[in-house]
């Protein structure tokens, strides 16, 4: 594992940094505008607008890079990233927030296609799952410390868009600099929705509803913490735990996903999730901030670990030349949910208050929970032993699946 980090190394401090401002981005948008008249019902518009701008960039930002090369292509994308990043700091209005984070979805989606191709080209089939494991790791590390630069705002308010945006201005540098030659951007063709969910339809619903419900976390967890007086610094401690928390119980659940019939663990997963939810609104309501700090890890948890099991049951189904191509239509199907989420979400906030947010996810879980068991009645299952070795991809782009360890082979490299 250090010996294949160490390979990468240059690629992986630039998704840090990267990682480190996007995260303490989203939740400073939703801190900002927590106070506003239009609340949650804004952040809601403006958290579909960046996951709009990903999956956008997912289908079209390839063109660039096949056009320009990885290096220009990371430079550019970082740069506008960067500079979007300090032009919240202008003023705030909600139309031109929700443009710059349009813009700054496009350009993650292109970053995450260089680096993800960039590994990809790097990595052997026997160092493959290393790759992913090291690259998981900084994707939710990075983003779960990024929430306490929160920490670092002033009265002003503008020391912090400061931070993002040389953050991601330094994310630059180590790819500029890496002597790693850059590859052939591979070519991801995704299934059709329709044909995914022929093979897997809990699998698709599942990761549908996984991005409505992460989505609207990143978006709107903020605006509750705002609105449960937890101030910046709880927030950020609430941010954090929830996205550690994710990266935490995804292998021991997913593990426990091999051993039987996924789609059980998924109803499992599913209505702990919903329970759990109903928890955080009951806390919520009796006004136990450290309660709801304790559950955090355990909601972020359950919330984060229901896509890759999905993922995971789906590919159950598909032939192993076609696992590429199903994780990239997965992917997609995960952003439309993020996009649809949170508007919807946030609406339930502004009808029933903050606590609104935990009802969705709830609601969400409980159709994934009946979906699941209506499914185990029309479907045979899938004996243990055929199941495929659980493994987890992030939620980025179509061109992560060529780094799954069980995916089609690569050609031996030159001697």
């Amino acid at each position: 594992m250090t010996s294949v980090a160490r390979s990468v190394a240059s690629l992986l401090l630039g998704v840090a940094f990267l990682m480190l401002g996007n995260g303490a981005l989203s939740t400073l948008i939703g801190l900002r505008l927590s106070a506003t008249e239009s609340g949650p019902t804004a952040v809601g518009l403006i958290t579909a607008a960046f996951y709009a701008g990903l999956t956008l960039g997912s289908l079209y930002a390839h063109r660039v890079i096949a056009r320009v090369g990885h290096i220009r292509s990371f430079s550019a994308f970082a740069s506008i990233v960067s500079v979007s990043a300090l032009a919240h700091a202008l003023f705030v209005d909600v139309p031109f927030w929700a443009l710059l984070r349009l813009a700054q979805g496009f350009c993650m989606a292109g970053l995450y296609m260089c680096i993800e191709s960039w590994l990809n080209g790097t990595a052997t089939n026997e160092s493959r799952g290393q790759m992913l494991s090291a690259y998981m790791v900084t994707l939710y590390g990075a983003s779960g410390i990024g929430q306490q630069l929160l920490r670092l705002d002033d009265e002003a308010g503008v020391r912090i868009f400061m931070i993002v945006s040389i953050l991601m201005s330094l994310a630059l540098v180590p790819v500029a600099l890496t002597r790693t030659t850059p590859p052939q951007l591979p070519k991801v063709s995704s299934f059709g929705v329709r044909r995914l969910y022929e093979s897997s339809p809990l699998g698709v619903a599942g990761v549908f509803i996984s991005g409505a419900i992460t989505g609207s976390i990143y978006g709107l967890a903020p605006v509750f913490g705002a609105a449960s007086s937890f101030g910046v610094s709880g927030t950020a401690l609430f941010m954090s735990a929830l996205i550690l928390g994710g990266m935490a119980l995804q292998w021991p659940l997913g593990k426990l996903s091999d051993r039987f019939d996924r789609r059980t663990v998924i109803i499992g997963l599913s209505a702990a999730l919903s329970l759990t939810s109903l928890g955080m609104i009951a806390a919520a309501g009796m006004d136990q901030p450290l309660a709801l700090m304790l559950v955090a890890p355990l909601f972020g948890g359950l919330s984060f670990t229901l896509y890759p099991v999905c993922l995971a049951h789906t590919n159950d189904y598909v032939r192993r030349e076609d696992l590429v191509s199903a994780s990239g239509g997965l992917i997609l199907a995960n952003s439309i949910g993020a996009i649809i989420g949170p508007p919807l979400a946030s609406a339930m906030m502004s009808a029933g208050g903050p606590e609104g947010l935990f009802a969705f996810i709830a609601g969400g879980a409980l159709c994934a929970t009946l979906y699941g068991l209506w499914r185990t009645r029309v479907r045979p299952p899938l004996p243990a032993e055929a199941q495929a070795a659980f493994r987890a991809l992030p939620q980025t782009t179509p061109t992560v699946g060529p780094l799954d360890p069980l995916g089609p082979l690569k050609p031996p490299l030159p001697q």
